[in-house]
């Protein structure tokens, strides 16, 4: 049942709405693996790194919140349920326990890179369907490209 009426066409509701409730998925379990990495780093570069996985939990927490009010406003509902998140999220995450600055950087780096790689893939799925989808989602990858680069530079010159 759709309580919503979209403007879009269904099968287009539905590619759209398919690729917003991934791109939550890996935005709310981008923000818990940042929190979960926050919590736990040690090394001597613990402070600034410390403070810049808050940056990428609060783009992946506003950017989370975007992406559901633009399924909200399609008439598909999102689904931001920590089981839903739990058995739907791939992305790489952590070990448990204390986390080496190095292996933190290097963590968020990967898990940047997979969610930037499976965003350009909806990108191309929705440029037909959903010009307004896609843009956002352009947007969102966009951001996170420049939080890749930024903790991609905090591991160079590499092995050190």
């Amino acid at each position: 049942m759709t309580v919503i009426k979209s403007t879009l066409p269904e099968s287009a509701r539905r590619v759209a709405g398919d690729a917003l409730q991934s791109t939550l998925v890996d935005l709310l379990g981008l923000s818990l693996i940042g929190k979960q990495a926050h919590w736990n780093i040690v090394g001597p570069r613990f402070r600034s790194i410390h403070l810049q996985l808050d940056d990428v939990v609060s783009v992946a927490r506003t950017f989370a919140d975007t992406v559901a009010e633009r399924s909200a406003a399609l008439g598909v509902p999102p689904d931001g349920r920590p089981e839903t998140i739990a058995a739907a999220y791939t992305l790489p995450g952590p070990k448990e326990g204390w986390v080496r600055d190095t292996e933190v950087v290097q963590l968020i780096v990967d898990t940047l890179e997979t969610a930037i790689g499976r965003l350009r893939e909806r990108i191309e799925a929705t440029a037909e369907p959903d010009p307004v989808t896609q843009d956002l989602l352009i947007g969102i990858t966009s951001e996170l490209e420049k939080q890749r680069w930024m903790f991609d530079a905090e591991n160079w010159p590499r092995g050190e």
